[in-house]
């Protein structure tokens, strides 16, 4: 009876492992080909496409936790940041672990696009664009930010630059190491009152 229950728990070990290498190695590939395929996660992993199969019953369900995982992950981050004092700066730091976050996850929010529903993706955007929300409702009254422009053009700009600066990265136009500078100082140039 030991013997057996020591072989469950190295089973459940094992398939934890390969259910994180699974996720690990499918946000690593679509954050850079949105349409990765199941075949490449799964050789990524170390695993085979069975074994995938086993854990994971559609490409669907993997991008469902795949995403779910981001989701959790990014408002971990930006629950970090100190969004007080001067709105400019607030913004800045926000920016900066949002490109950390953007550039990490890439093109897993087009891959997700492909497979999840409409509202599951608005879940992906809603908590980041609240805050940056925030941030520009208190610029525009300190009249550190634009008010000549709707707000929600404003969180489009910022949203366009950031993702347009992963894509930059991806192609070698920019480094990795200076996007979060050149993100803050173009969004924060393009909000300027």
């Amino acid at each position: 009876m030991r013997a057996s229950a020591s072989a469950d728990r190295g089973k459940r070990a094992d398939a934890r492992r390969n259910i994180e290498a699974i996720v690990e190695a499918a946000t690593r590939l679509l954050a850079v080909d949105p349409d990765a395929s199941v075949n490449e996660i799964a050789k990524a992993a170390g695993v085979g496409r069975v074994t995938l199969y086993g854990h994971f019953d559609s490409r669907t369900a993997l991008m469902r936790e795949v995403a779910d995982r981001a989701i959790q992950q990014t408002d971990q981050a930006l629950t970090g940041v100190d969004l007080g004092g001067d709105p400019r700066d607030a913004l800045g730091r926000l920016l900066e672990v949002t490109w950390q976050l953007t550039h990490r996850f890439g093109a897993l929010v087009v891959a997700a696009s492909h497979t999840l529903p409409p509202e599951a993706m608005q879940r992906v955007h809603d908590k980041p664009a609240a805050r940056v929300r925030t941030l520009l409702e208190r610029g525009r009254d300190a009249g550190e930010f634009r008010g000549d422009v709707p707000i929600d053009w404003q969180l489009s700009v910022v949203q366009a630059i950031l993702h347009g600066a992963s894509t930059a990265v991806h192609r070698g136009e920019i480094t990795a190491e200076a996007a979060p500078v050149l993100v803050r100082d173009t969004v924060l140039a393009a909000l300027a009152a």
